[in-house]
C-alpha cells in the first residue's frame, strides 16, 4: 500500500508521499526516499529502532517541517504550503501530534487546564469547551485528574493527559510518538488498549515505536523504517513481524548466543529486552521465544 496516489482510487488519502527526504542543517539526512501512503481510518505503527526518522516522518505529517526533497500531500493539502502558514488553523484541527515527552503538551495550572487550551484557542463557547474537555478525559480515564496539576501526575497519567489535550480539539487523525516509552508494564498496557480504542472509535492512528508486543494490539498495518531511514517493509503485523531476518536487519531483534550443557544456540531478543537471568527460574529454555515476539508462534497468546 506504499507508492504515490493511484488516480482511480475513490477515497483521497490522509497523507501521500513520494520519494519524501529530510535532511537537518544540510547534512544529516534523516529520511530518504519515503514512499507511503496512508488512507482514513488506518491504524498504522511506523516501527524502526532509535534513529531510523521516525519521529522526524512524524514532523512531516504534522506539518512542523516540510519535505527538503520529493512530493507530499496531507488532507489534500501540499504540506509545505502547511507549515508556511497557508490553511495551517484548519490542518492542525485535523490533525494532532503527541510528543514522545509530555511535559512539552503540559504547561498549564491543571489537567484541565491543558485539555481546553486548545479549544479555548478555537473560540468556542463554554458550554463546548467544557463537552470537548469532559469527553476527552473520559476517553483517556484521567477526569478524577481534572483539578491536578501535570508535575503531580505519574508517568503513565502525563500520557494521558497529552493524549487528552489532543483529542479535545477531535482531530481525525492522531499521530503518537513512542507513547509507551518508560512506562511500567501495567501502566503501558492500560494506555495501549486505550490507544487500540481510538483506532476503533473509527480515527486514523500513527503510532511510531520500536516496542514489538504492542504492534499487533494497535495496528492493522505496519512500515518498518530501517537505519538507513527508508521503508523496508510495509504489511499486515503478523506478516511483518513474522520476518525474523527482517526484524534483525532493522536492529529491532538482536541474535543473542546461549550455551547449554556444552551446546551452543541464539535466539532473538528485542533491543530493550534485558539478558539477565533468561536461564533461570522464569527464563528461557533453548527453545523459548523471548517474551517481545512470543506471540508469533502463538496468536492466541
Amino acid at each position: 500500500m506504499t507508492g504515490a496516489l493511484d488516480a482511480e482510487t475513490p477515497v483521497e488519502p490522509v497523507f501521500d508521499l513520494a520519494g519524501v527526504r529530510y535532511v537537518y542543517t544540510n547534512r544529516q539526512v534523516a529520511l530518504d526516499g519515503i514512499d507511503l501512503l496512508v488512507r482514513p481510518g488506518e491504524q498504522v505503527v511506523l516501527l524502526g529502532a532509535n534513529g531510523s526518522g521516525k519521529s522526524t516522518l512524524l514532523k512531516l505529517l504534522d506539518g512542523i517541517i516540510a519535505p527538503t526533497g520529493g512530493r507530499m500531500r496531507a488532507l489534500g493539502r501540499d504540506i509545505a504550503a502547511v507549515v508556511d502558514g497557508f490553511d495551517a488553523f484548519r490542518f492542525h484541527r485535523q490533525v494532532g501530534l503527541v510528543f514522545q515527552d509530555p511535559d512539552i503538551q503540559l504547561f498549564s495550572a491543571t489537567v484541565l487546564d491543558d485539555v481546553a487550551f486548545g479549544p479555548l484557542q478555537l473560540g468556542l463557547p463554554d458550554d463546548e469547551v467544557e463537552a470537548r474537555c469532559d469527553e476527552a478525559m473520559g476517553i483517556m480515564e484521567i477526569r478524577h485528574l481534572a483539578n491536578r496539576a501535570p508535575f503531580e501526575l505519574s508517568g503513565g497519567e502525563k500520557k494521558r493527559a497529552a493524549i487528552a489535550s489532543v483529542l479535545s480539539l477531535r482531530p481525525d487523525v492522531i499521530l503518537l510518538d513512542e507513547p509507551t516509552a518508560a512506562l511500567d508494564p501495567r501502566t503501558k498496557w492500560v494506555l495501549v488498549n486505550l490507544i487500540r480504542r481510538l483506532g476503533e472509535a473509527g480515527r486514523t492512528v500513527i503510532t511510531a515505536t520500536h516496542e514489538l508486543d504492542i504492534v499487533p494490539v494497535i495496528a492493522d498495518r505496519v512500515v518498518v523504517l530501517g537505519e538507513d531511514r527508508r521503508v523496508h517493509a510495509d504489511g499486515p503485523p503478523g506478516q511483518v513481524l513474522g520476518d525474523r531476518d527482517l526484524l534483525i536487519a532493522a536492529n529491532l531483534i538482536h541474535e543473542h548466543l546461549h550455551e547449554h550443557a556444552g551446546i551452543r544456540h541464539s535466539h532473538p531478543h528485542g533491543t530493550d529486552e534485558s539478558h539477565d537471568g533468561l536461564d533461570g527460574p522464569g527464563g528461557h529454555g533453548p527453545d523459548a521465544m523471548p517474551p517481545a515476539i512470543a506471540w508469533m508462534a502463538d496468536p492466541a497468546s
